[in-house]
């Protein structure tokens, strides 16, 4: 009997240790969102109504018209509100089916805030973001710039209503930390160009 006892013991630990990570996480824990996060399209959310699991979904994902479809109530807007404001919206909606429904929404991976970077840069490409990134951060992300970057010239180009607004970057400066007032924090939409 001890014996099988030590042998299930190995087992188990060396069981424990040979599991590889998972690798697809939420972006964003709960914890990190702040509480005014806007939901926005392609957000993939969670929206959990107490003790009916029949009407709770484990994953829905924001539709290019700004809405999700839930069991009973049909289509509702999600994008452009909080958590919180889909929650009452929900509540309210159910409260035809159900009597005093308890409803959560979590946001399990936010893929609404996105970034561009292009040029000489190692992994040019769109980049979601959970929380505040600014140039530097977006360009460890995409890998660093190559060897045939401009450092001095990089172009922020930021789209504010209906217009087109241009911050200057130079990578040579702040990295020695110099004129950090051009490490600016990106916003939606935001291209970055590395010549």
């Amino acid at each position: 009997m001890k014996f099988i006892l030590i042998a299930l013991t190995l087992f188990l630990a060396n069981y424990a240790v040979a599991q590889p990570a998972p690798k697809d996480g939420p972006v964003k824990e709960i914890a990190e969102i702040p509480e005014d996060f806007v939901i926005g399209l392609e957000d993939i959310l969670t929206v959990d109504v107490w003790k009916e699991p029949d009407l709770s979904v484990t994953e829905i994902t924001v539709r290019p018209d700004g809405k999700i479809s839930l069991p009973l109530i049909g289509e509702i807007k999600a994008d452009g509100l909080t958590p919180k404001q889909l929650e009452d919206a929900v509540t309210e909606k159910f409260k035809e089916y159900v009597a005093s429904p308890m409803v959560s929404v979590v946001v399990k991976k936010i893929n609404s805030l996105t970034v561009s970077i292009q040029g000489e840069v190692i992994k040019p490409g769109v980049y979601a973001f959970g929380s505040p990134i600014t140039v530097l951060e977006l360009l460890a992300r995409a890998g660093g710039l190559n060897e045939w970057a401009d450092e001095k010239n990089i172009a922020i180009i930021r789209s504010e209503g209906g217009k087109s607004k241009y911050y200057k970057f130079n990578y040579k400066e702040v990295s020695k930390g110099q004129r950090l007032q051009q490490n600016i924090v990106l916003k939606k939409g935001d291209i970055i160009i590395v010549p």
